[in-house]
């Protein structure tokens, strides 16, 4: 953890690039793998599932090789975890099956306001006019570009806000736990992903077969499936990894602000490989994202520098302190024949 906190700033661009990158190219996978024109493999939570177990297993072969170091995490806060985290996915997954995908996607953008009210309720954590300013930006261009119908029931809109709860709750604990057992990310997602891993694959089938009707025991598996679902949670690996990498070095407001970046490059990435519709207004929408993107790390950074602690100067020092027995006797200032300052 302590190397996490004293890395240099490349290393954290390409924490954000690994996220953004994997992100993106898993999204692209899934599209490929789960649509109708592709392989119709329409089971996402029991794909979750395989995405943990394959995470965990990559945990495991790190721990047994000596690569990372396991750390002692209470076996009932784990699994606290994985209940909230597999909430979060069962509730998303329910949501879009009940809503429209326009609300659904002003489900998703609601995390941001919601980490950040739960950020300042849990941790205490207050914000900068600006940073709030850029957010709202961030909100509002990834709506524009986004949202199209919106369409709700009461059944879809309880699953949507048990999902935004729980997938708040859960990038915020990431965080959380990662200071306080000074774990570090990957450590910590292979404690976690087994147990996300066994519930997922006993509990996915169900949850899949409610949501779509069709069961995974008739699912037609060829090569080019297996192959897809294989690269699904290859990048499912690398996906988590940098999703805890970065939630554990900045915080889930950054990470759900930044993470938006990745719905501009599907947007993007759609109309290059896939034809879909690009339109003026999500031309608007991408560019007041991205602005908002920037302002926001502009606003982080200056609030970082205003926050730094300013080093003290010897002569600002109290009286008696870090000084002489000598010089307090005598009164007279002495040498610091290190640095030659005057102590007084």
């Amino acid at each position: 953890m302590e190397a996490e906190k004293k890395a240099p700033a490349v290393s954290d661009v390409g924490a954000w690039a690994m996220n953004v990158v994997s992100s993106v190219s898993l999204i692209m996978a899934n599209k490929q793998l789960m649509s109708s024109s592709g392989y119709a493999f329409a089971f996402a939570t029991t794909l979750t599932g395989f995405h943990f177990t394959v995470t965990a297993l990559v945990g495991w072969i790190s721990n047994a090789t000596g690569y990372s170091v396991s750390k002692h995490v209470p076996l009932w806060e784990l699994v606290w975890f994985s209940l909230v985290a597999n909430t979060s996915i069962t509730g998303m997954n329910l949501s879009l099956m009940l809503n429209s995908v326009g609300f659904y996607q002003i489900s998703k953008l609601s995390m941001i306001p919601v980490v950040c009210l739960m950020e300042w309720v849990l941790n205490s954590k207050h914000y900068t006019t600006k940073v709030i300013s850029a957010v709202v930006v961030v909100a509002a261009g990834v709506g524009i570009c986004t949202v199209t119908d919106v369409e709700v029931n009461a059944k879809g809109f309880i699953c949507a806000c048990v999902a935004v709860f729980c997938t708040s709750l859960q990038q915020i604990t990431i965080g959380s736990f990662q200071k306080k057992y000074n774990i570090g990310s990957f450590e910590l997602l292979s404690k976690t992903a087994p147990i996300q891993a066994i519930s997922l694959i006993i509990l996915g089938p169900f949850v899949d077969y409610y949501l779509n009707g069709r069961s995974l025991l008739n699912y037609p598996f060829s090569g080019g499936a297996t192959f897809f679902i294989l690269l699904s949670c290859s990048l499912a690996v690398f996906c988590n990894m940098s999703q805890y990498l970065c939630i554990g070095r900045f915080s889930a407001t950054s990470f759900q602000v930044l993470g938006h970046m990745k719905t501009v490059c599907v947007l993007i990435l759609g109309w290059i490989l896939f034809d879909s519709a690009l339109t003026v207004k999500n031309i608007l929408g991408m560019l007041l994202a991205v602005m908002g993107m920037v302002v926001y790390s502009w606003a982080m950074e200056a609030e970082k520098k205003v926050a730094a602690p300013v080093p003290r100067i010897k002569s600002e020092m109290l009286d008696g302190e870090d000084v002489p027995l000598k010089a307090r006797v005598s009164g007279v200032p002495a040498v610091d024949l290190e640095d030659g300052e005057m102590k007084s």
